[in-house]
């Protein structure tokens, strides 16, 4: 019988927990033998009895059932005493960061661990219900405008009362991925007047279908990378992107950033400039700013206020909202597990030719495999 282990997330300030009961019953009903350590579902006051009651079992001693397992499924990357604890042929699952963290990749090749990458998972058809980046990504631009709602020193939508008419908020939204068109519909409900900007002409359709008016700046050739996100841009392109932005930036009330480019550092799009540009009182929330950041002045973890303007860099929007954005990433993780499991040998299927998992495993038999970062790694780690 193959066992599962999920452990406790140890990340500082996570609040979010891998894997929900419900989705502990559905992974024991697969047929593998699923252990959880104590204390697992803490944060979102889950005790240990309710993955009892669907027949998971509890765990006390976390290296022990690390050693053990044969699945691991978590949320964030682990630290290295962690991977130095599972055993050679192991899967491990979770976030991994591979593009800014190649020792944890070469750790895991060193160790002859399989190493899932959730944020690598394909953005296809087939594999959108194992698609962790876009549920969370979801969730983030939710919280982004429901945060900047809470720090501005107005209301969104216009009101029409005998003391006189409140004329509707104006919010800006740049980026409109799966963050980006998500805080755009929160706006639009909250009754707030929404203007949006992508690199991608292609997503204007989807930016009018949520009732926001699409910015329209020329920038030449632009397009998506095949995981869904914009191209980088050249230098003279962003130069001319921040040109027609830094009107509309000045105008707003809200201004949210969502512009990531995948495996790179985020491109900085709100210059000081335009931040001084714009009203006292006004809101900026830069959704990348782990990733390099949006905004500039802008720092994870913090808010800050350059001329009265508020830059929200908080880090984990998606754990402010953590029993719904842990039920959504459980259930890709469930999802994953069950797509790939194979029901006659009761295990994990790792047909390394499937398009999914070629996607989205890392190492497999002590070397890294994945065609993006195998031949980089692997030169840079000898």
């Amino acid at each position: 019988m193959t066992t599962l282990f999920i452990p406790k997330e140890t990340k500082a300030g996570e609040t979010r927990v891998p894997v929900t009961p419900a989705v502990a019953d559905k992974l024991v009903k697969l047929g593998a033998r699923v252990r959880v350590e104590s204390g697992l579902g803490d944060s979102l006051r889950i005790p240990d009895d309710e993955y009892k009651a669907v027949g998971a079992e509890v765990a006390t001693d976390r290296s022990a059932a690390l050693a053990e397992a044969d699945l691991v499924l978590r949320l964030n990357k682990p630290a290295p005493e962690d991977v130095a604890c599972l055993k050679k042929g192991a899967i491990h699952v979770s976030y991994v960061d591979p593009f800014f963290d190649a020792d944890l990749v070469r750790a895991f090749a060193d160790a002859s661990v399989t190493c899932i990458c959730m944020e690598m998972i394909p953005r296809t058809t087939l594999a959108q219900k194992m698609d962790a980046l876009s549920s969370q990504a979801n969730l983030a631009g939710y919280v982004s405008v429901i945060v900047a709602a809470e720090r501005l020193d107005q209301c969104l939508p216009m009101m029409m009362t005998p003391a006189g008419t409140i004329a509707p908020s104006r919010v800006f939204v740049i980026g409109a991925g799966v963050a980006g068109l998500q805080a755009i519909a929160t706006a639009k409900r909250l009754g707030a007047r929404v203007d949006a900007f992508d690199t991608r002409p292609e997503v204007e359709e989807q930016v009018k279908s949520l009732g926001a008016k699409f910015l329209k700046v020329d920038l030449g050739e632009t397009g998506g990378t095949d995981q869904g996100y914009a191209k980088q841009l050249t230098e003279e392109q962003l130069e001319k992107q921040r040109q027609a932005m830094a009107k509309q930036c000045a105008q707003s009330d809200i201004v949210i950033t969502t512009a990531q480019v995948f495996g790179r550092k985020a491109p900085v799009i709100v210059t000081e400039d335009m931040v001084k540009g714009m009203k006292p009182g006004s809101v900026l929330v830069d959704l990348a700013v782990e990733t390099g950041g949006n905004v500039a002045g802008a720092k994870a973890g913090e808010e800050v206020e350059i001329g009265g303007v508020r830059i929200i860099g908080l880090r984990n929007l998606p754990g402010r909202v953590a029993v719904h954005a842990s039920q959504m990433y459980a259930s890709n993780l469930g999802n994953l597990v069950a797509h790939f499991w194979n029901e006659e040998q009761g295990t994990f299927g790792l047909d390394l030719s499937d398009e999914i998992l070629a996607g989205c495993v890392l190492t497999h038999d002590g070397a890294i495999v994945h065609e993006r970062f195998k031949d980089s790694m692997q030169q840079s780690g000898s």
